[in-house]
């Protein structure tokens, strides 16, 4: 075992010290000399990172590789920060316990733009120079991916390369070009400029922005002629032929989700207006449900967790869900294993699934409406009546669950107050079916009804990438007239209703549609002690407000403008696939209350097709 970077005394005054001492169960060790260091980041909280599946596939893929060592780092709490920075120790990573500086590559994934501040704890930490531009031939290449790197001009001058789609493709081709610059002595800079000729790897130090007078862009291209000025995401095709983390690392403490993850499929047939994911990830493409089996048999063997996730945007459209659910039960009914089916459309529900589901352990059930009236579910193209919503809650009653999670959006583009208020009266529908379907003598538990809105963000490579944000007093007005509606309801007292604070999806928003003007903002932000600022407890705004007046930044200009369909947005030299053009035609749709089929049930053309697979080749073949 090395040597910890912190001493027992630093480790027994921090909350949670496990988070900070690797050697958990199938962590990879391996002899350093030689190799190519990689440190994988996730910007938050061990508990939290160790949940996330892309980190353990790429840790899995890039220990898989001989000439590789990955390792893994995470934030540290805000007690553990001020005692690193007190007594100068750097960021180190869990396995080898060696300062990050020393890596070869620091590769952080970004699936939240309030995690940009960690982004910067991380840089700071480990003495690596927050700008680009700054740094020498002895820090590390600093790679960002994951969802925010489709969008990643705000965080663009912290960034030697950005990392296009999804990781499995070009990684390989990127460490044999270090390694082949290394042999040659070649600089760091020309390493960075000829990594960014590989597919779906951007250099943005080599690309530059020019403005129009009123603060939009007037013209994006790259310095270099073999450069290319627009970047392609980069996607596996079969999803069945790839690199999955079979004895995933099992943390000394609980994690968040503290369980085997089967990732059923990736992508999404349906085509809701405001959801990033849903466009990023497209065509969906299906893993074979025996490789699923022989999956499921190896982690659980591996980690001994008691539970086994699917994982997808969209569970109910995976094929096969009911054969490998009956599989997983009958499998594990020995053990006890629980199984676990988030992101179940109501619509889709399978009673008989459920039930079987049901027999191993009852949870809450987690239902997205999005829009309490049918207007604003054709508005967002969600593709639910209110029969098909109330069938899947009956469906969920009658197979025993007296607990429902829903979940909704305000702020929305061309939402009325009879929209809001259609919140409350669904949930009260709900709760009345409940009563109108169990008879009294078979009623167990009382039913408890869960409300949730979170803020609606426009998001790149949406309809919506276009739409202005509300202003937070919009939002808390539009939250307090939800709230008042809940209380009329003749069933108030089985629902509850929760709401997101508002002055941090306006941060959301801006970063979300931000450009690198941005970047000084983030520093002046950190710099007055911004971290964590996805946790309530540790979020504060004001500090944010001041860091825009001091840089000189107009914060409405990013989150409460329209903008035209000419206007060059941040992100137009990134190509996801699904062209402008679609998403301009879906935005119309919007307006006029039109609802878009979804992929299985009709092409729409959005120019997915190009990566000939999933249901987009199936469609065509």
């Amino acid at each position: 075992m090395s040597d910890l970077a912190l001493t027992r005394e630093i480790l027994m005054s921090v909350d949670k010290p496990a988070r900070y001492i690797g050697h958990e169960v199938n962590a990879v060790y391996k002899d350093p000399e030689g190799l190519i260091r990689f440190a994988m980041c996730f910007p938050d909280l061990y508990e939290i990172g160790m949940s996330h599946l892309g980190i353990q596939i790429l840790y899995d893929m890039l220990n898989s590789y001989d000439d590789v060592w990955c390792e893994r780092v995470y934030s540290v709490w805000t007690d553990l920060h001020r005692i690193m920075k007190e007594k100068n120790i750097p960021l180190f990573a869990l396995e080898s316990q060696d300062p990050i500086r020393s890596f070869d590559f620091l590769g952080i994934t970004l699936q939240y733009e309030m995690c940009y501040t960690n982004l910067l704890q991380i840089l700071d930490l480990s003495k690596i120079p927050f700008y680009a531009n700054d740094r020498n031939e002895d820090d590390p290449i600093v790679i960002i991916g994951g969802p925010c790197a489709y969008n990643p001009e705000p965080i663009a001058p912290f960034c030697d390369l950005v990392y296009i789609g999804e990781g499995e493709i070009s990684y390989r081709s990127l460490l044999d070009l270090y390694k082949e610059c290394r042999k040659d002595g070649i600089p760091r800079k020309e390493f960075i400029r000829r990594a960014g000729k590989i597919p779906g790897i951007y250099a943005p130090s080599f690309y530059e922005a020019e403005y129009n007078d009123d603060g939009t862009i007037k013209s994006f291209y790259p310095l270099c002629d073999d450069l290319p000025a627009v970047i392609e995401k980069q996607i596996v095709s079969d999803l069945s032929d790839t690199y999955y983390p079979l004895k995933p690392v099992v943390p000394y403490i609980k994690a968040t989700q503290d369980r085997v993850v089967l990732e059923i499929q990736r992508g999404c047939i349906r085509g809701c207006r405001f959801c990033q994911a849903g466009s990023v990830y497209k065509p969906i493409r299906y893993r074979d449900e025996n490789k699923l089996e022989e999956y499921a048999r190896a982690m659980i063997e591996n980690t001994g967790h008691e539970e086994i996730s699917l994982s997808s945007l969209s569970s109910s459209d995976y094929p096969e869900l009911e054969k490998i659910c009956t599989f997983l039960i009958d499998e594990f009914s020995d053990k006890h294993i629980n199984i676990s089916l988030p992101s179940l459309r109501v619509d889709a529900f399978s009673l008989d699934v459920m039930n079987k589901v049901q027999d191993i352990k009852k949870s809450v059930i987690t239902f997205a409406p999005e829009a309490g009236s049918q207007r604003m579910r054709n508005v967002i193209n969600k593709g639910l009546t209110e029969e098909d919503i109330l069938d899947g809650c009956r469906q969920a009653f009658l197979g025993g669950w007296t607990r429902v999670k829903l979940y909704f959006m305000l702020g929305l583009p061309y939402e009325t107050e009879e929209d809001m208020r259609g919140i409350a009266i669904l949930s009260n529908e709900i709760a009345k079916l409940f009563f109108d379907t169990i008879p009294k003598e078979q009623r167990r538990e009382k039913v408890s009804i869960v409300s949730s809105t979170s803020f609606f963000v426009p998001k790149p490579f949406t309809p919506f990438q276009w739409a202005p944000m509300n202003r937070p007093d919009e939002f808390r007005y539009k939250a307090s007239v939800v709230n008042a509606a809940m209380k009329e309801q003749l069933n108030h007292k089985s629902i509850r209703y929760n709401w997101h604070a508002a002055d941090v999806s306006v941060l959301e928003g801006i970063f979300a549609r931000g450009d690198r003007r941005l970047a000084p903002v983030l520093v002046r932000a950190y710099e007055k002690g911004c971290m964590f600022d996805a946790w309530t407890e540790e979020f504060s705004f004001e500090p944010w407000v001041e860091s825009f007046e001091e840089i000189g930044c107009d914060p409405d200009f990013y989150y409460a403008r329209e903008r035209s369909f000419d206007e060059i947005l941040p992100w137009d030299h990134i190509d996801i696939g699904v062209t402008k053009e679609f998403l301009k035609r879906e935005c119309i749709n919007s307006q006029n209350e039109s609802v878009t089929p979804n992929c299985r049930e009709k092409c729409s053309g959005c120019g997915a097709v190009r990566f000939k697979c999933g249901v987009c080749y199936e469609s065509k073949a």
